[in-house]
């Protein structure tokens, strides 16, 4: 899409096509590095609802890399930000593109791993610092209608009693946030229409005179937009993420083709009218085993299959134990 607002007297210059914030290595790059490094506190401050004496005012990236294009054009590669708080906090960042059939056990279980780094041996529980994970998602997933949905430790039946705060889990679900009423003075809600690949010209220029961090993401968005290799990276990535997609879709058709045709194949032997009816229904079935089977040949990972299938994760693992 071609975005070309007008460019007023100490406005950044805006790139004539503006590339997708939400790719998650374009992400990466935007927040991820030491240069985006007010971007990202910005960010977090804004999901994190802090202001005031509670505003986080540093943080440090743990594990910032060069990511090349063998990292890049590997559809499976998981380009997360991870950082520390100036109060100690860890927190880890996802942009996420792809759907994931058990999300929240997978952001659980990251944290969980989080919460293993955060203290030492020899020193106290008490020294347990908050981990929070923050899983901005381009797809609906919770059966909720907000968009932003936090979670903690509480009391089955006493609600209000919170067991630790040392554990948080945000979810904000991109698609709901578009539909929502948008707030100019809410900060997440300027981030998240930032992030939006479609976002209007005059909606942009807007966030940038309400929002001097939007001005700054904005202009090193350009920044990256100009940059040769960032550019070619961004565009490897695409076409692994859209390659992935096509390749889910192929596999599906393909096993539910076949499993189909087996099945009415076999309820024209029966003969009669329910054993077609039976055998439509059993090859369908047979057309999720075979999707599966031939997604694993093509080494897909267990959570890509369920996506495609819907198939229990368990019967995933007894096909590949079976195949050997």
């Amino acid at each position: 899409m071609t975005n070309k607002p007008a460019i007023e007297e100490g406005k950044p210059a805006l790139a004539t096509e503006r590339l997708n914030p939400k790719n998650d290595y374009l992400f990466r790059r935007l927040f991820g590095e030491e240069a985006g490094k007010h971007l990202l506190i910005s960010l977090l401050n804004a999901v994190l609802g802090r202001s005031g004496s509670q505003r986080i005012a540093d943080v440090v990236i743990i594990g910032e890399t060069q990511l090349g294009g063998e990292w890049i054009g590997d559809k499976e590669v998981v380009l997360d930000i991870l950082c520390k708080t100036d109060r100690g906090d860890t927190i880890n960042v996802e942009m996420q593109i792809r759907r994931f059939p058990v999300m929240e056990k997978r952001s659980l279980y990251y944290a969980a791993q989080m919460m293993v780094g955060a203290i030492h041996r020899g020193e106290s529980y008490a020294d347990l610092k908050r981990v929070i994970g923050i899983n901005i998602l381009d797809h609906r997933y919770l059966p909720l209608v907000k968009y932003h949905s936090t979670f903690h430790l509480y009391e089955d039946e006493e609600k209000t009693c919170l067991l630790t705060d040392a554990l948080e889990l945000h979810y904000i679900e991109c698609p709901k946030f578009q539909e929502a009423a948008f707030h100019i003075d809410d900060p997440l809600h300027r981030w998240l229409r930032f992030l939006e690949q479609d976002v209007t010209p005059e909606q942009l220029q807007e966030l940038m005179e309400v929002d001097e961090m939007i001005r700054e993401a904005e202009d090193r968005l350009n920044q990256l937009a100009s940059d040769e290799v960032t550019r070619r990276l961004y565009e490897m990535r695409e076409k692994a993420l859209h390659d992935r997609a096509t390749w889910l879709e192929d596999a599906m058709n393909e096993g539910m083709e076949q499993g189909i045709k087996r099945g009415i194949e076999q309820g024209i032997e029966q003969g009669i009218e329910q054993g077609i009816e039976q055998g439509i229904e059993q090859g369908i079935e047979r057309g999720v085993e075979q999707t599966a089977i031939r997604m694993l040949a093509r080494g897909f990972t267990a959570d890509d299959i369920a996506e495609a299938t819907g198939m229990d994760l368990q019967r995933i693992e007894s096909l590949r134990r079976s195949r050997g």
